[in-house]
């Protein structure tokens, strides 16, 4: 029993503790190096969500009203505004760069707090694995390349609850948190909610006050925000829905149980999911307090994620994100949670030989069927279609069209990467799937010419798949890039 810690839900040993988090200090620093090497070699640039707030941020610090609606346009998000006003008083080809910097920078954050979660709930090691297994999900940190604010809000999230299991009911801290991240997502209103009378039940009154306005104000700064913009206070959730409708996401609430075990493995793959399913089981056998706070974070995600498929909102896999990192955690006892065991006690060698055995298995299995070439393809092909974007919209003949009338696009897709790049107003370009744009007469019309490209860029509706494509007659082609020509007329 020396060096070990007996609890009344289980062992965490201390001896070998350091020496794990030593080893998670040391992979962590490394990880950051080679974030930031990846930054440099591999441009990438916001997605399309994300370069609306940075667009909406440069209409703020022009004076005017940033503009919510249009042709797919997306929702807004409060602190995703604040942000791109920040960013956009730099040049455009820095501002856009360090959106994507700080969302990698949330992702390191991230992985950071899921190693602290599982470290806090049971052991340095269970916080290691899922540290790791959350870097195997390339999902999330493809979103972090994109520019996704889904990853700084799942890094707000993850941290209010790492600070939660440091300090029980701790309050304050945990609903700041949460309170910011309720300005990127509303679900996190919810979570907060929830929280604020977990804690305040053996807070005083003073506490509970606080407590109370931390809950509110992010919801009220959403509302306002709509009021201020559009009249209408609620303005983001009658948009999302009516989009949600278009983009056919909604799903019903007798869908929803059917829907959820398909996107949970879409997020972490069948494996670990069902990895995640022993652990948990685990768990509850070994350290059932313990587990109370990643078990909660599930439910709480779970709740959240029926709570926008029964507003109407869009029900896509990304919105079960909180719940999936929790499941990681489940997962990591799965692999680690022997160490919960006392040293000597029945089956703990054994669970160890079973978890290496599988991590070698796993390892395997991944390294011959990981295809980097696929990745590193995807990453260079969004740094090198943006340089692309930049050439075009730089070439004298078409500056000069842009003078004369408005940039027609394909799709939505490259709306608002034009714009940010040249500066350009709302009314200024036209998506040509929004089907107003056949009356053309001047202006610049862009089309998309690599297959690869024209997959990302110019898919659209069945019915205007070949006409968003063609040329117009009489326009002369102005610029050529490898992956956009230009035409243009005066």
């Amino acid at each position: 029993m020396d060096g070990i810690t007996p609890g009344r839900t289980g062992y965490r040993p201390r001896a070998r503790a350091w020496n794990v988090e030593r080893l998670a200090g040391l992979g962590f620093a490394l990880l950051c190096l080679g974030f930031a090497v990846g930054f440099l070699l591999y441009p990438t640039y916001p997605n399309y969500d994300s370069y609306y707030s940075l667009l909406w941020g440069r209409e703020l610090l022009d004076g005017r009203l940033p503009v919510f609606e249009g042709f797919r346009v997306p929702t807004e998000h409060p602190l995703a505004i604040a942000a791109g006003v920040v960013l956009a008083v730099l040049p455009e080809d820095v501002g856009d760069r360090l959106w994507v910097g700080m969302c990698l920078a949330s992702f390191l954050w991230l992985v950071w707090g899921i190693y602290q979660l599982g470290r806090e709930a049971f052991t340095p090691l269970v916080g290691l694995v899922a540290g790791v297994l959350l870097l195997t999900r390339f999902d999330f940190a493809f979103l972090a390349a994109r520019g996704y604010i889904d990853v700084p809000y799942m890094a707000l999230v993850v941290w209010a609850a790492v600070l939660e299991a440091r300090r029980s009911r701790r309050g304050t801290a945990p609903l700041v948190l949460l309170g910011l991240a309720g300005l990127l997502r509303p679900e996190a209103w919810l979570l907060a909610g929830l929280y604020w009378l977990w804690q305040a039940w053996r807070a005083g009154w003073g506490a509970r006050v606080l407590g109370a306005l931390l809950v509110g104000a992010p919801p009220l700064i959403w509302f306002g925000v709509d009021w201020l913009v559009t009249g209408d206070p609620l303005f983001s959730l009658h948009y999302t829905s009516s989009s949600a409708e278009e983009l056919g996401r909604q799903r019903t609430l007798a869908e929803l149980p059917s829907a959820v075990p398909g996107f949970f493995v879409k997020l972490v793959k069948l494996p670990v999911a069902l990895a995640a399913g022993v652990g948990l089981v685990a768990a509850a056998l070994l350290a059932p307090r313990r587990m109370a706070l990643p078990l909660a974070l599930f439910l709480a995600g779970l709740g959240t994620f029926t709570a926008i498929g029964v507003a109407g909102l869009s029900v896509i896999e990304r919105y079960l994100i909180v719940s999936a990192l929790a499941l990681l955690v489940f997962a990591a006892v799965a692999v680690g949670g022997f160490e919960l065991l006392a040293p000597g006690a029945r089956g703990r060698r054994a669970w160890a030989i079973g978890s290496l055995i599988l991590v070698l298995a796993g390892a395997g299995f991944t390294a011959t069927r990981l295809n980097l070439t696929r990745l590193e393809g995807e990453l260079r092909f969004r740094g090198d279609a943006h340089a692309a974007l930049e050439d075009l919209l730089a070439q004298p003949a078409v500056a000069a069209g842009l003078r004369c009338g408005r940039l027609s696009l394909p799709n939505h897709k490259l709306v608002p990467d034009a714009r940010w790049i040249a500066g350009l107003d709302h009314g200024q370009v036209r998506a040509r799937a929004q089907r107003d744009w056949r009356g053309q007469r001047r202006g610049v019309w862009v089309v998309v010419t690599s297959r690869y490209a024209i997959f990302k860029h110019a898919w659209t509706n069945p019915a205007d798949r070949a006409a968003v494509q063609l040329p117009p007659v009489g326009w002369p082609r102005v610029a050529v890039t490898p992956y956009y020509t230009a035409y243009a007329r005066c």
